[in-house]
């Protein structure tokens, strides 16, 4: 088997001869230390900034280059996503500029106003004088123009990683999904699904209608299946009851989940947090392989596969906090255990929990390599 094929058997429950790696994504730190060299790929405050400042051409030569040589040199990774070739800006697209007003604060041609982290690599707006006293109706989603069809520049680094990768490795799009709704900031978006309903519904029926308008474009030619890229829930559960989720978001994600299946016969979800009351719901709707096997938030894989297995395949079981803030051994201890748990049976691919995220200690990176490369094909 290549890894192409060795991936799309274990996500259809199938033999395969060995377990297969992915990660979510890998940050700008972990990058650079492979490639040997600085990065903009993943490097959200930079990158951010340097689309608003007009340097697409710059971001999308590092997208394309650096990500290439990243998996090149790590030829252990079975199955890539486009996180770190993401969809851009047209090339024609308008930059709305960017003034620094401090090492950690940044203003935009729009008025926000952004506070950036360079220890967590993260970049919040933190004023935003367009949501002032904004309110939203359903006639206003119902009556609105059709989505246009996004502009082919804007897959310049997904194609480019398609071509380089598609053939021997398992390359899916990630596409959008309509899910959990959040019009406004998240506490405004869940105040709305009590006190009004029938925006919210309105809102889902608009997103499904753009987005399937658009799927064919969006799955991008020499693609190995889908991914929606969602989350709905925190540490503890869902952020909505599953009562409320029946109700007001599982026949939009259905609906989608049914649709996008036209394009790419496999699709994988990627979901954060305690999702237990809901994994049942999730296969029913039709994902076959669901990523982020949060551990902190109780989502084990040996518990996931005893319940699901039959239903679903499962990506992940290395835990991230083990990764950050652990030891070489803990990490090729936690490697063991995810593999004894996740590989019996089959339906299973490795990774981390969430993704290899910033500030991931590099020597706990390569330990997780290369104890997963000497057990891969042992464990089954």
């Amino acid at each position: 088997m290549n890894s192409k094929q060795r991936v799309a058997a274990a996500i259809a429950r199938r033999e395969v001869d060995r377990v297969p790696l992915g990660f979510y994504c890998a940050d700008h730190d972990t990058i650079a230390r492979v490639i040997g060299r600085k990065t903009l790929v993943r490097n959200k405050i930079d990158t951010q900034i340097a689309l608003w400042q007009g340097r697409r051409a710059e971001v999308a030569e590092a997208c394309k280059t650096d990500t290439v040589e990243f998996y090149r040199k790590l030829d252990c990774v079975d199955i890539i996503l486009p996180k770190e070739c993401p969809v851009l800006p047209p090339a024609d697209y308008e930059p709305v500029g960017a003034e620094m007003l401090s090492e950690e604060e940044v203003r935009t041609g729009d008025g926000r106003v952004h506070k950036l982290s360079r220890e967590s690599n993260t970049i919040v707006c933190v004023h935003d004088p367009r949501a002032a006293g904004r309110s939203f109706t359903a006639e206003q989603f119902d009556d609105a123009p059709p989505a246009p069809r996004p502009d082919e520049s804007c897959f310049e680094a997904v194609d480019h990683l398609i071509a380089a990768f598609g053939e021997e490795r398992y390359v899916p799009c990630i596409v959008p999904t309509t899910a959990l709704v959040l019009l406004g900031e998240q506490e405004n978006g869940l105040m709305m699904y009590a006190l009004q309903p029938e925006v919210v519904h309105a809102a889902a029926r608009r997103r499904v209608a753009d987005q399937d308008r658009w799927d064919h474009v969006r799955v991008r030619p020499g693609s190995a299946g889908v991914m929606f890229d969602h989350d709905m829930a925190g540490t503890t559960g869902p952020l909505i009851s599953p009562a409320m989720f029946d109700e007001m978001v599982l026949p939009y994600f259905r609906a989608r989940a049914g649709h996008v299946k036209r394009f790419g016969d496999q699709l994988i979800l990627h979901n954060c947090g305690n999702n237990l009351p809901l994994m049942g719901r999730f296969a029913d709707a039709g994902v076959d392989c669901y990523q982020s096997l949060q551990t902190t938030a109780g989502m084990d894989v040996g518990l996931l596969k005893a319940r699901y297995g039959d239903r679903m395949a499962f990506w992940g079981g290395m835990p991230l906090a083990t990764l950050i803030a652990g030891t070489p051994d803990d990490v090729r201890r936690d490697v063991r255990a995810a593999l004894a748990r996740g590989a019996p049976g089959g339906g299973f691919i490795f990774g981390p929990s969430h993704s290899v995220a910033f500030n991931t200690r590099y020597d706990n990176f390569m330990a997780m390599l290369d104890e997963f490369v000497k057990r891969r094909d042992k464990v089954g």
